[in-house]
């Protein structure tokens, strides 16, 4: 049984009322035309806009998973390849966000520092010292991690003109 039908037996629509639609869609047929289902189109509609919306949201959602494992990664990267400075007792200076902080080291580690093959990182509000090569690669997910890294090329230029040239500044001067 048809809608047609259905709608007739419940006196909805009355037999002329059918024949003429049904003449106008064989016209609309016969034309080349198509007849368009409106609920059709309609519920097309909203499945396309539903997956846009699902597909947008989805990248969302996956945008935040990668950033927190990028964070799990750094966190990682700094906690397993900090240094042991617990017996450190020399006192090294060194500015965050121009703040100047000290953290106390061993002579080892200060040496480290110094030459550039230890840098300093700051996790949950507390400073790690991690070797250079670690911290190239925390810099290559976030930057923001890292508090110093001290490049011993950039201090070997000497400038020509430099009054101050012969006096070397010494690389365990405590400030």
């Amino acid at each position: 049984m048809s809608l047609q039908d259905q709608l007739m037996k419940a006196g909805l629509v009355s037999k002329h009322d059918a024949k003429k639609a049904n003449k106008s869609k064989h016209r609309a047929l016969k034309s080349g035309k198509k007849v368009i289902n409106e609920a059709k189109q309609t519920a097309v509609e909203k499945r396309e806009e539903q997956a846009k919306r699902d597909r947008e949201l989805n990248a969302q959602r996956k945008a935040e998973a990668d950033k927190k494992a990028l964070i799990a990664q750094i966190k990682q990267l700094i906690s397993t390849n900090s240094q042991d400075r617990s017996r450190g007792e020399i006192a090294y200076n060194f500015s965050d966000k121009g703040t100047i902080t000290k953290v106390f080291v061993t002579e080892a580690l200060q040496n480290g520092l110094v030459n550039g093959q230890l840098a300093i990182a700051k996790l949950e509000d507390s400073y790690h010292l991690i070797p250079t090569g670690i911290a190239d690669k925390v810099k290559q997910r976030d930057d923001s991690y890292i508090v110093l890294v001290n490049d011993r090329k950039a201090d070997t230029s000497v400038d020509e003109e430099d009054p101050y040239a012969d006096f070397q500044i010494p690389d365990d001067l405590m400030w």
